[in-house]
């Protein structure tokens, strides 16, 4: 084995006492795109907690690319997401559009991500990098590598060294997929760096048939999670309802991805 091909040591990151990502259990974060209602995230909340899941997802601040479309909740999306997984044991993530609203997530979430749209939002890296929650950093969709791992390095200067890396996918020229996943870029993060990096196969396909095949993929890449989008209608979702998991799938998703991690001699949380 060339020195080049053999896998960096992952620097695990403790997510709370008894969970930690870029270990040998690959986590599974799924929710829903946005946080519509008390209802509707309680809902995946039990069916994630009967699953054993440990991470749920939800936005409150929603970076659409309309105006018209659904902002989120807001304040009132971050109470419901943490007051939901405080009654199942869950950990929350969600994402921070800005500056102004880091401490707001900070105060609701145990993990912030910022967004594919703000990968280069230099202010908002220096703010993640001087608080201490973990920050999950998703690719831009045109960014490189490079540019990618350089905005990772803004957060860490600045003291916060709990980054996790999320492959959402990049633009292509093909009208068929939302995005395409770089399966490469999994393992090249793997191979030459200490993250943690996880998969978004939702945003990266945009169709709910092929975010299964797309997780498959990212699993046996190296990647140490997944980030999925689940709704108990999709149809009626305010936001990806096209590639959002309707929630009575999620079981037969699970075990799909726990085969895939077995193989891989990982296990699945």
């Amino acid at each position: 084995m060339s020195p080049k091909s053999k896998m960096a040591n992952t620097n695990p990151i403790s997510l709370s006492n008894n969970l930690k990502i870029g270990g040998t259990d690959i986590v599974l974060m799924a929710g829903p795109c946005s946080v519509e209602s008390y209802e509707q995230t309680y809902a995946v909340a039990k069916s994630m907690h009967a699953l054993g899941l440990r991470v749920i997802r939800g936005g409150a601040f929603k970076p659409r690319t309309s105006p018209h479309a659904f902002q989120g909740l807001g304040l009132d999306g971050l109470k419901i997401l943490r007051q939901v997984a405080d009654e199942f044991g869950l950990l929350v993530i969600s994402e921070a559009l800005g500056v102004e609203q880091l401490p707001l997530v900070a105060e609701y979430s145990d993990i912030i991500q910022i967004g594919s749209r703000n990968m280069q939002h230099f202010p908002l890296l220096w703010a993640a990098g001087e608080q201490p929650k973990p920050i999950l950093l998703k690719r831009g969709f045109m960014s490189t590598i490079q540019e990618w791992l350089a905005a990772a390095e803004h957060i860490t200067t600045r003291g916060n060294q709990n980054i996790i890396l999320c492959e959402r996918g990049i633009r292509g020229f093909d009208s068929s997929t939302r995005n395409m996943l770089d399966v490469s870029a999994i393992a090249h993060i793997k191979t030459s760096t200490h993250f943690p990096i996880i998969a978004d196969p939702s945003h990266a396909t945009g169709r709910v048939d092929l975010v299964p095949a797309a997780a498959r993929a990212a699993i046996a890449a190296g990647a140490d999670g997944l980030l999925v989008e689940v709704h108990p209608n999709p149809a009626a979702a305010l936001s990806d309802g096209d590639q959002s998991l309707p929630l009575e799938s999620l079981p037969a998703f699970v075990d799909d991805m726990l085969r895939i991690a077995a193989a891989m001699g990982r296990g699945l949380i």
